[in-house]
């Protein structure tokens, strides 16, 4: 089984990242090949169509999106509302990159509030391209991460590692009907 990873911050110290190095690393011990895809380091140009579709980074997007079997979508909260730069990562994504594949989301928000906006955001946006977004939803804030960015809130890991299983037990379902 593959799942993508996508991370949607393109800050260089990013919450966001990682939360979905969390993802990644529980993944792994579930045995699962990772597809990690990191709009902060895999530079996309900005959406346009056309030659924008032979660069090498969305050609990647693109190829991660078909291998995977599910998908778990991690985006920072930017006024109400997912990141541009995931936004523009999925605008080079099209229906049968997620059709019949189930979709995780997660979000950070900042300083105590905030993330529940840019999941209805995210949602909304991977509905129109025909995604199975699981009902089941994760939220943290900063308060949650150390200065290196990681997820050292023990009841957040535990919820998160919770949301992995989810994940892999609604593909396994889907893949065996």
């Amino acid at each position: 089984m593959k799942v993508m990873v996508l991370s949607g911050s393109s800050r260089p110290n990013s919450n966001t990242r990682g939360l979905a190095k969390e993802v990644c690393a529980h993944l792994e011990q579930q045995k699962v090949d990772v597809l990690f895809f990191d709009v902060g380091i895999n530079e996309l140009p900005i959406y346009k169509g056309g030659e924008d579709m032979e660069h090498p980074e969305v050609k990647r997007l693109q190829r991660y999106a078909e291998e995977a079997d599910a998908f778990f979508v991690c985006t920072p909260e930017y006024h109400s509302g997912m990141s541009g730069a995931l936004k523009n990562a999925l605008d080079f994504l099209h229906g049968d990159h997620f059709r019949g594949k189930p979709v995780m989301i997660a979000a950070v928000g900042g300083g105590g509030k905030g993330g529940i906006n840019a999941l209805n955001n995210l949602r909304t946006v991977l509905r129109g391209v025909y995604a199975l977004v699981l009902s089941d939803q994760y939220v943290t804030d900063m308060s949650c991460y150390n200065d290196r960015c990681e997820l050292v809130h023990d009841d957040s890991r535990t919820r998160l590692k919770e949301m992995v299983c989810e994940l892999l037990r609604v593909t396994k379902a889907l893949k065996q009907s």
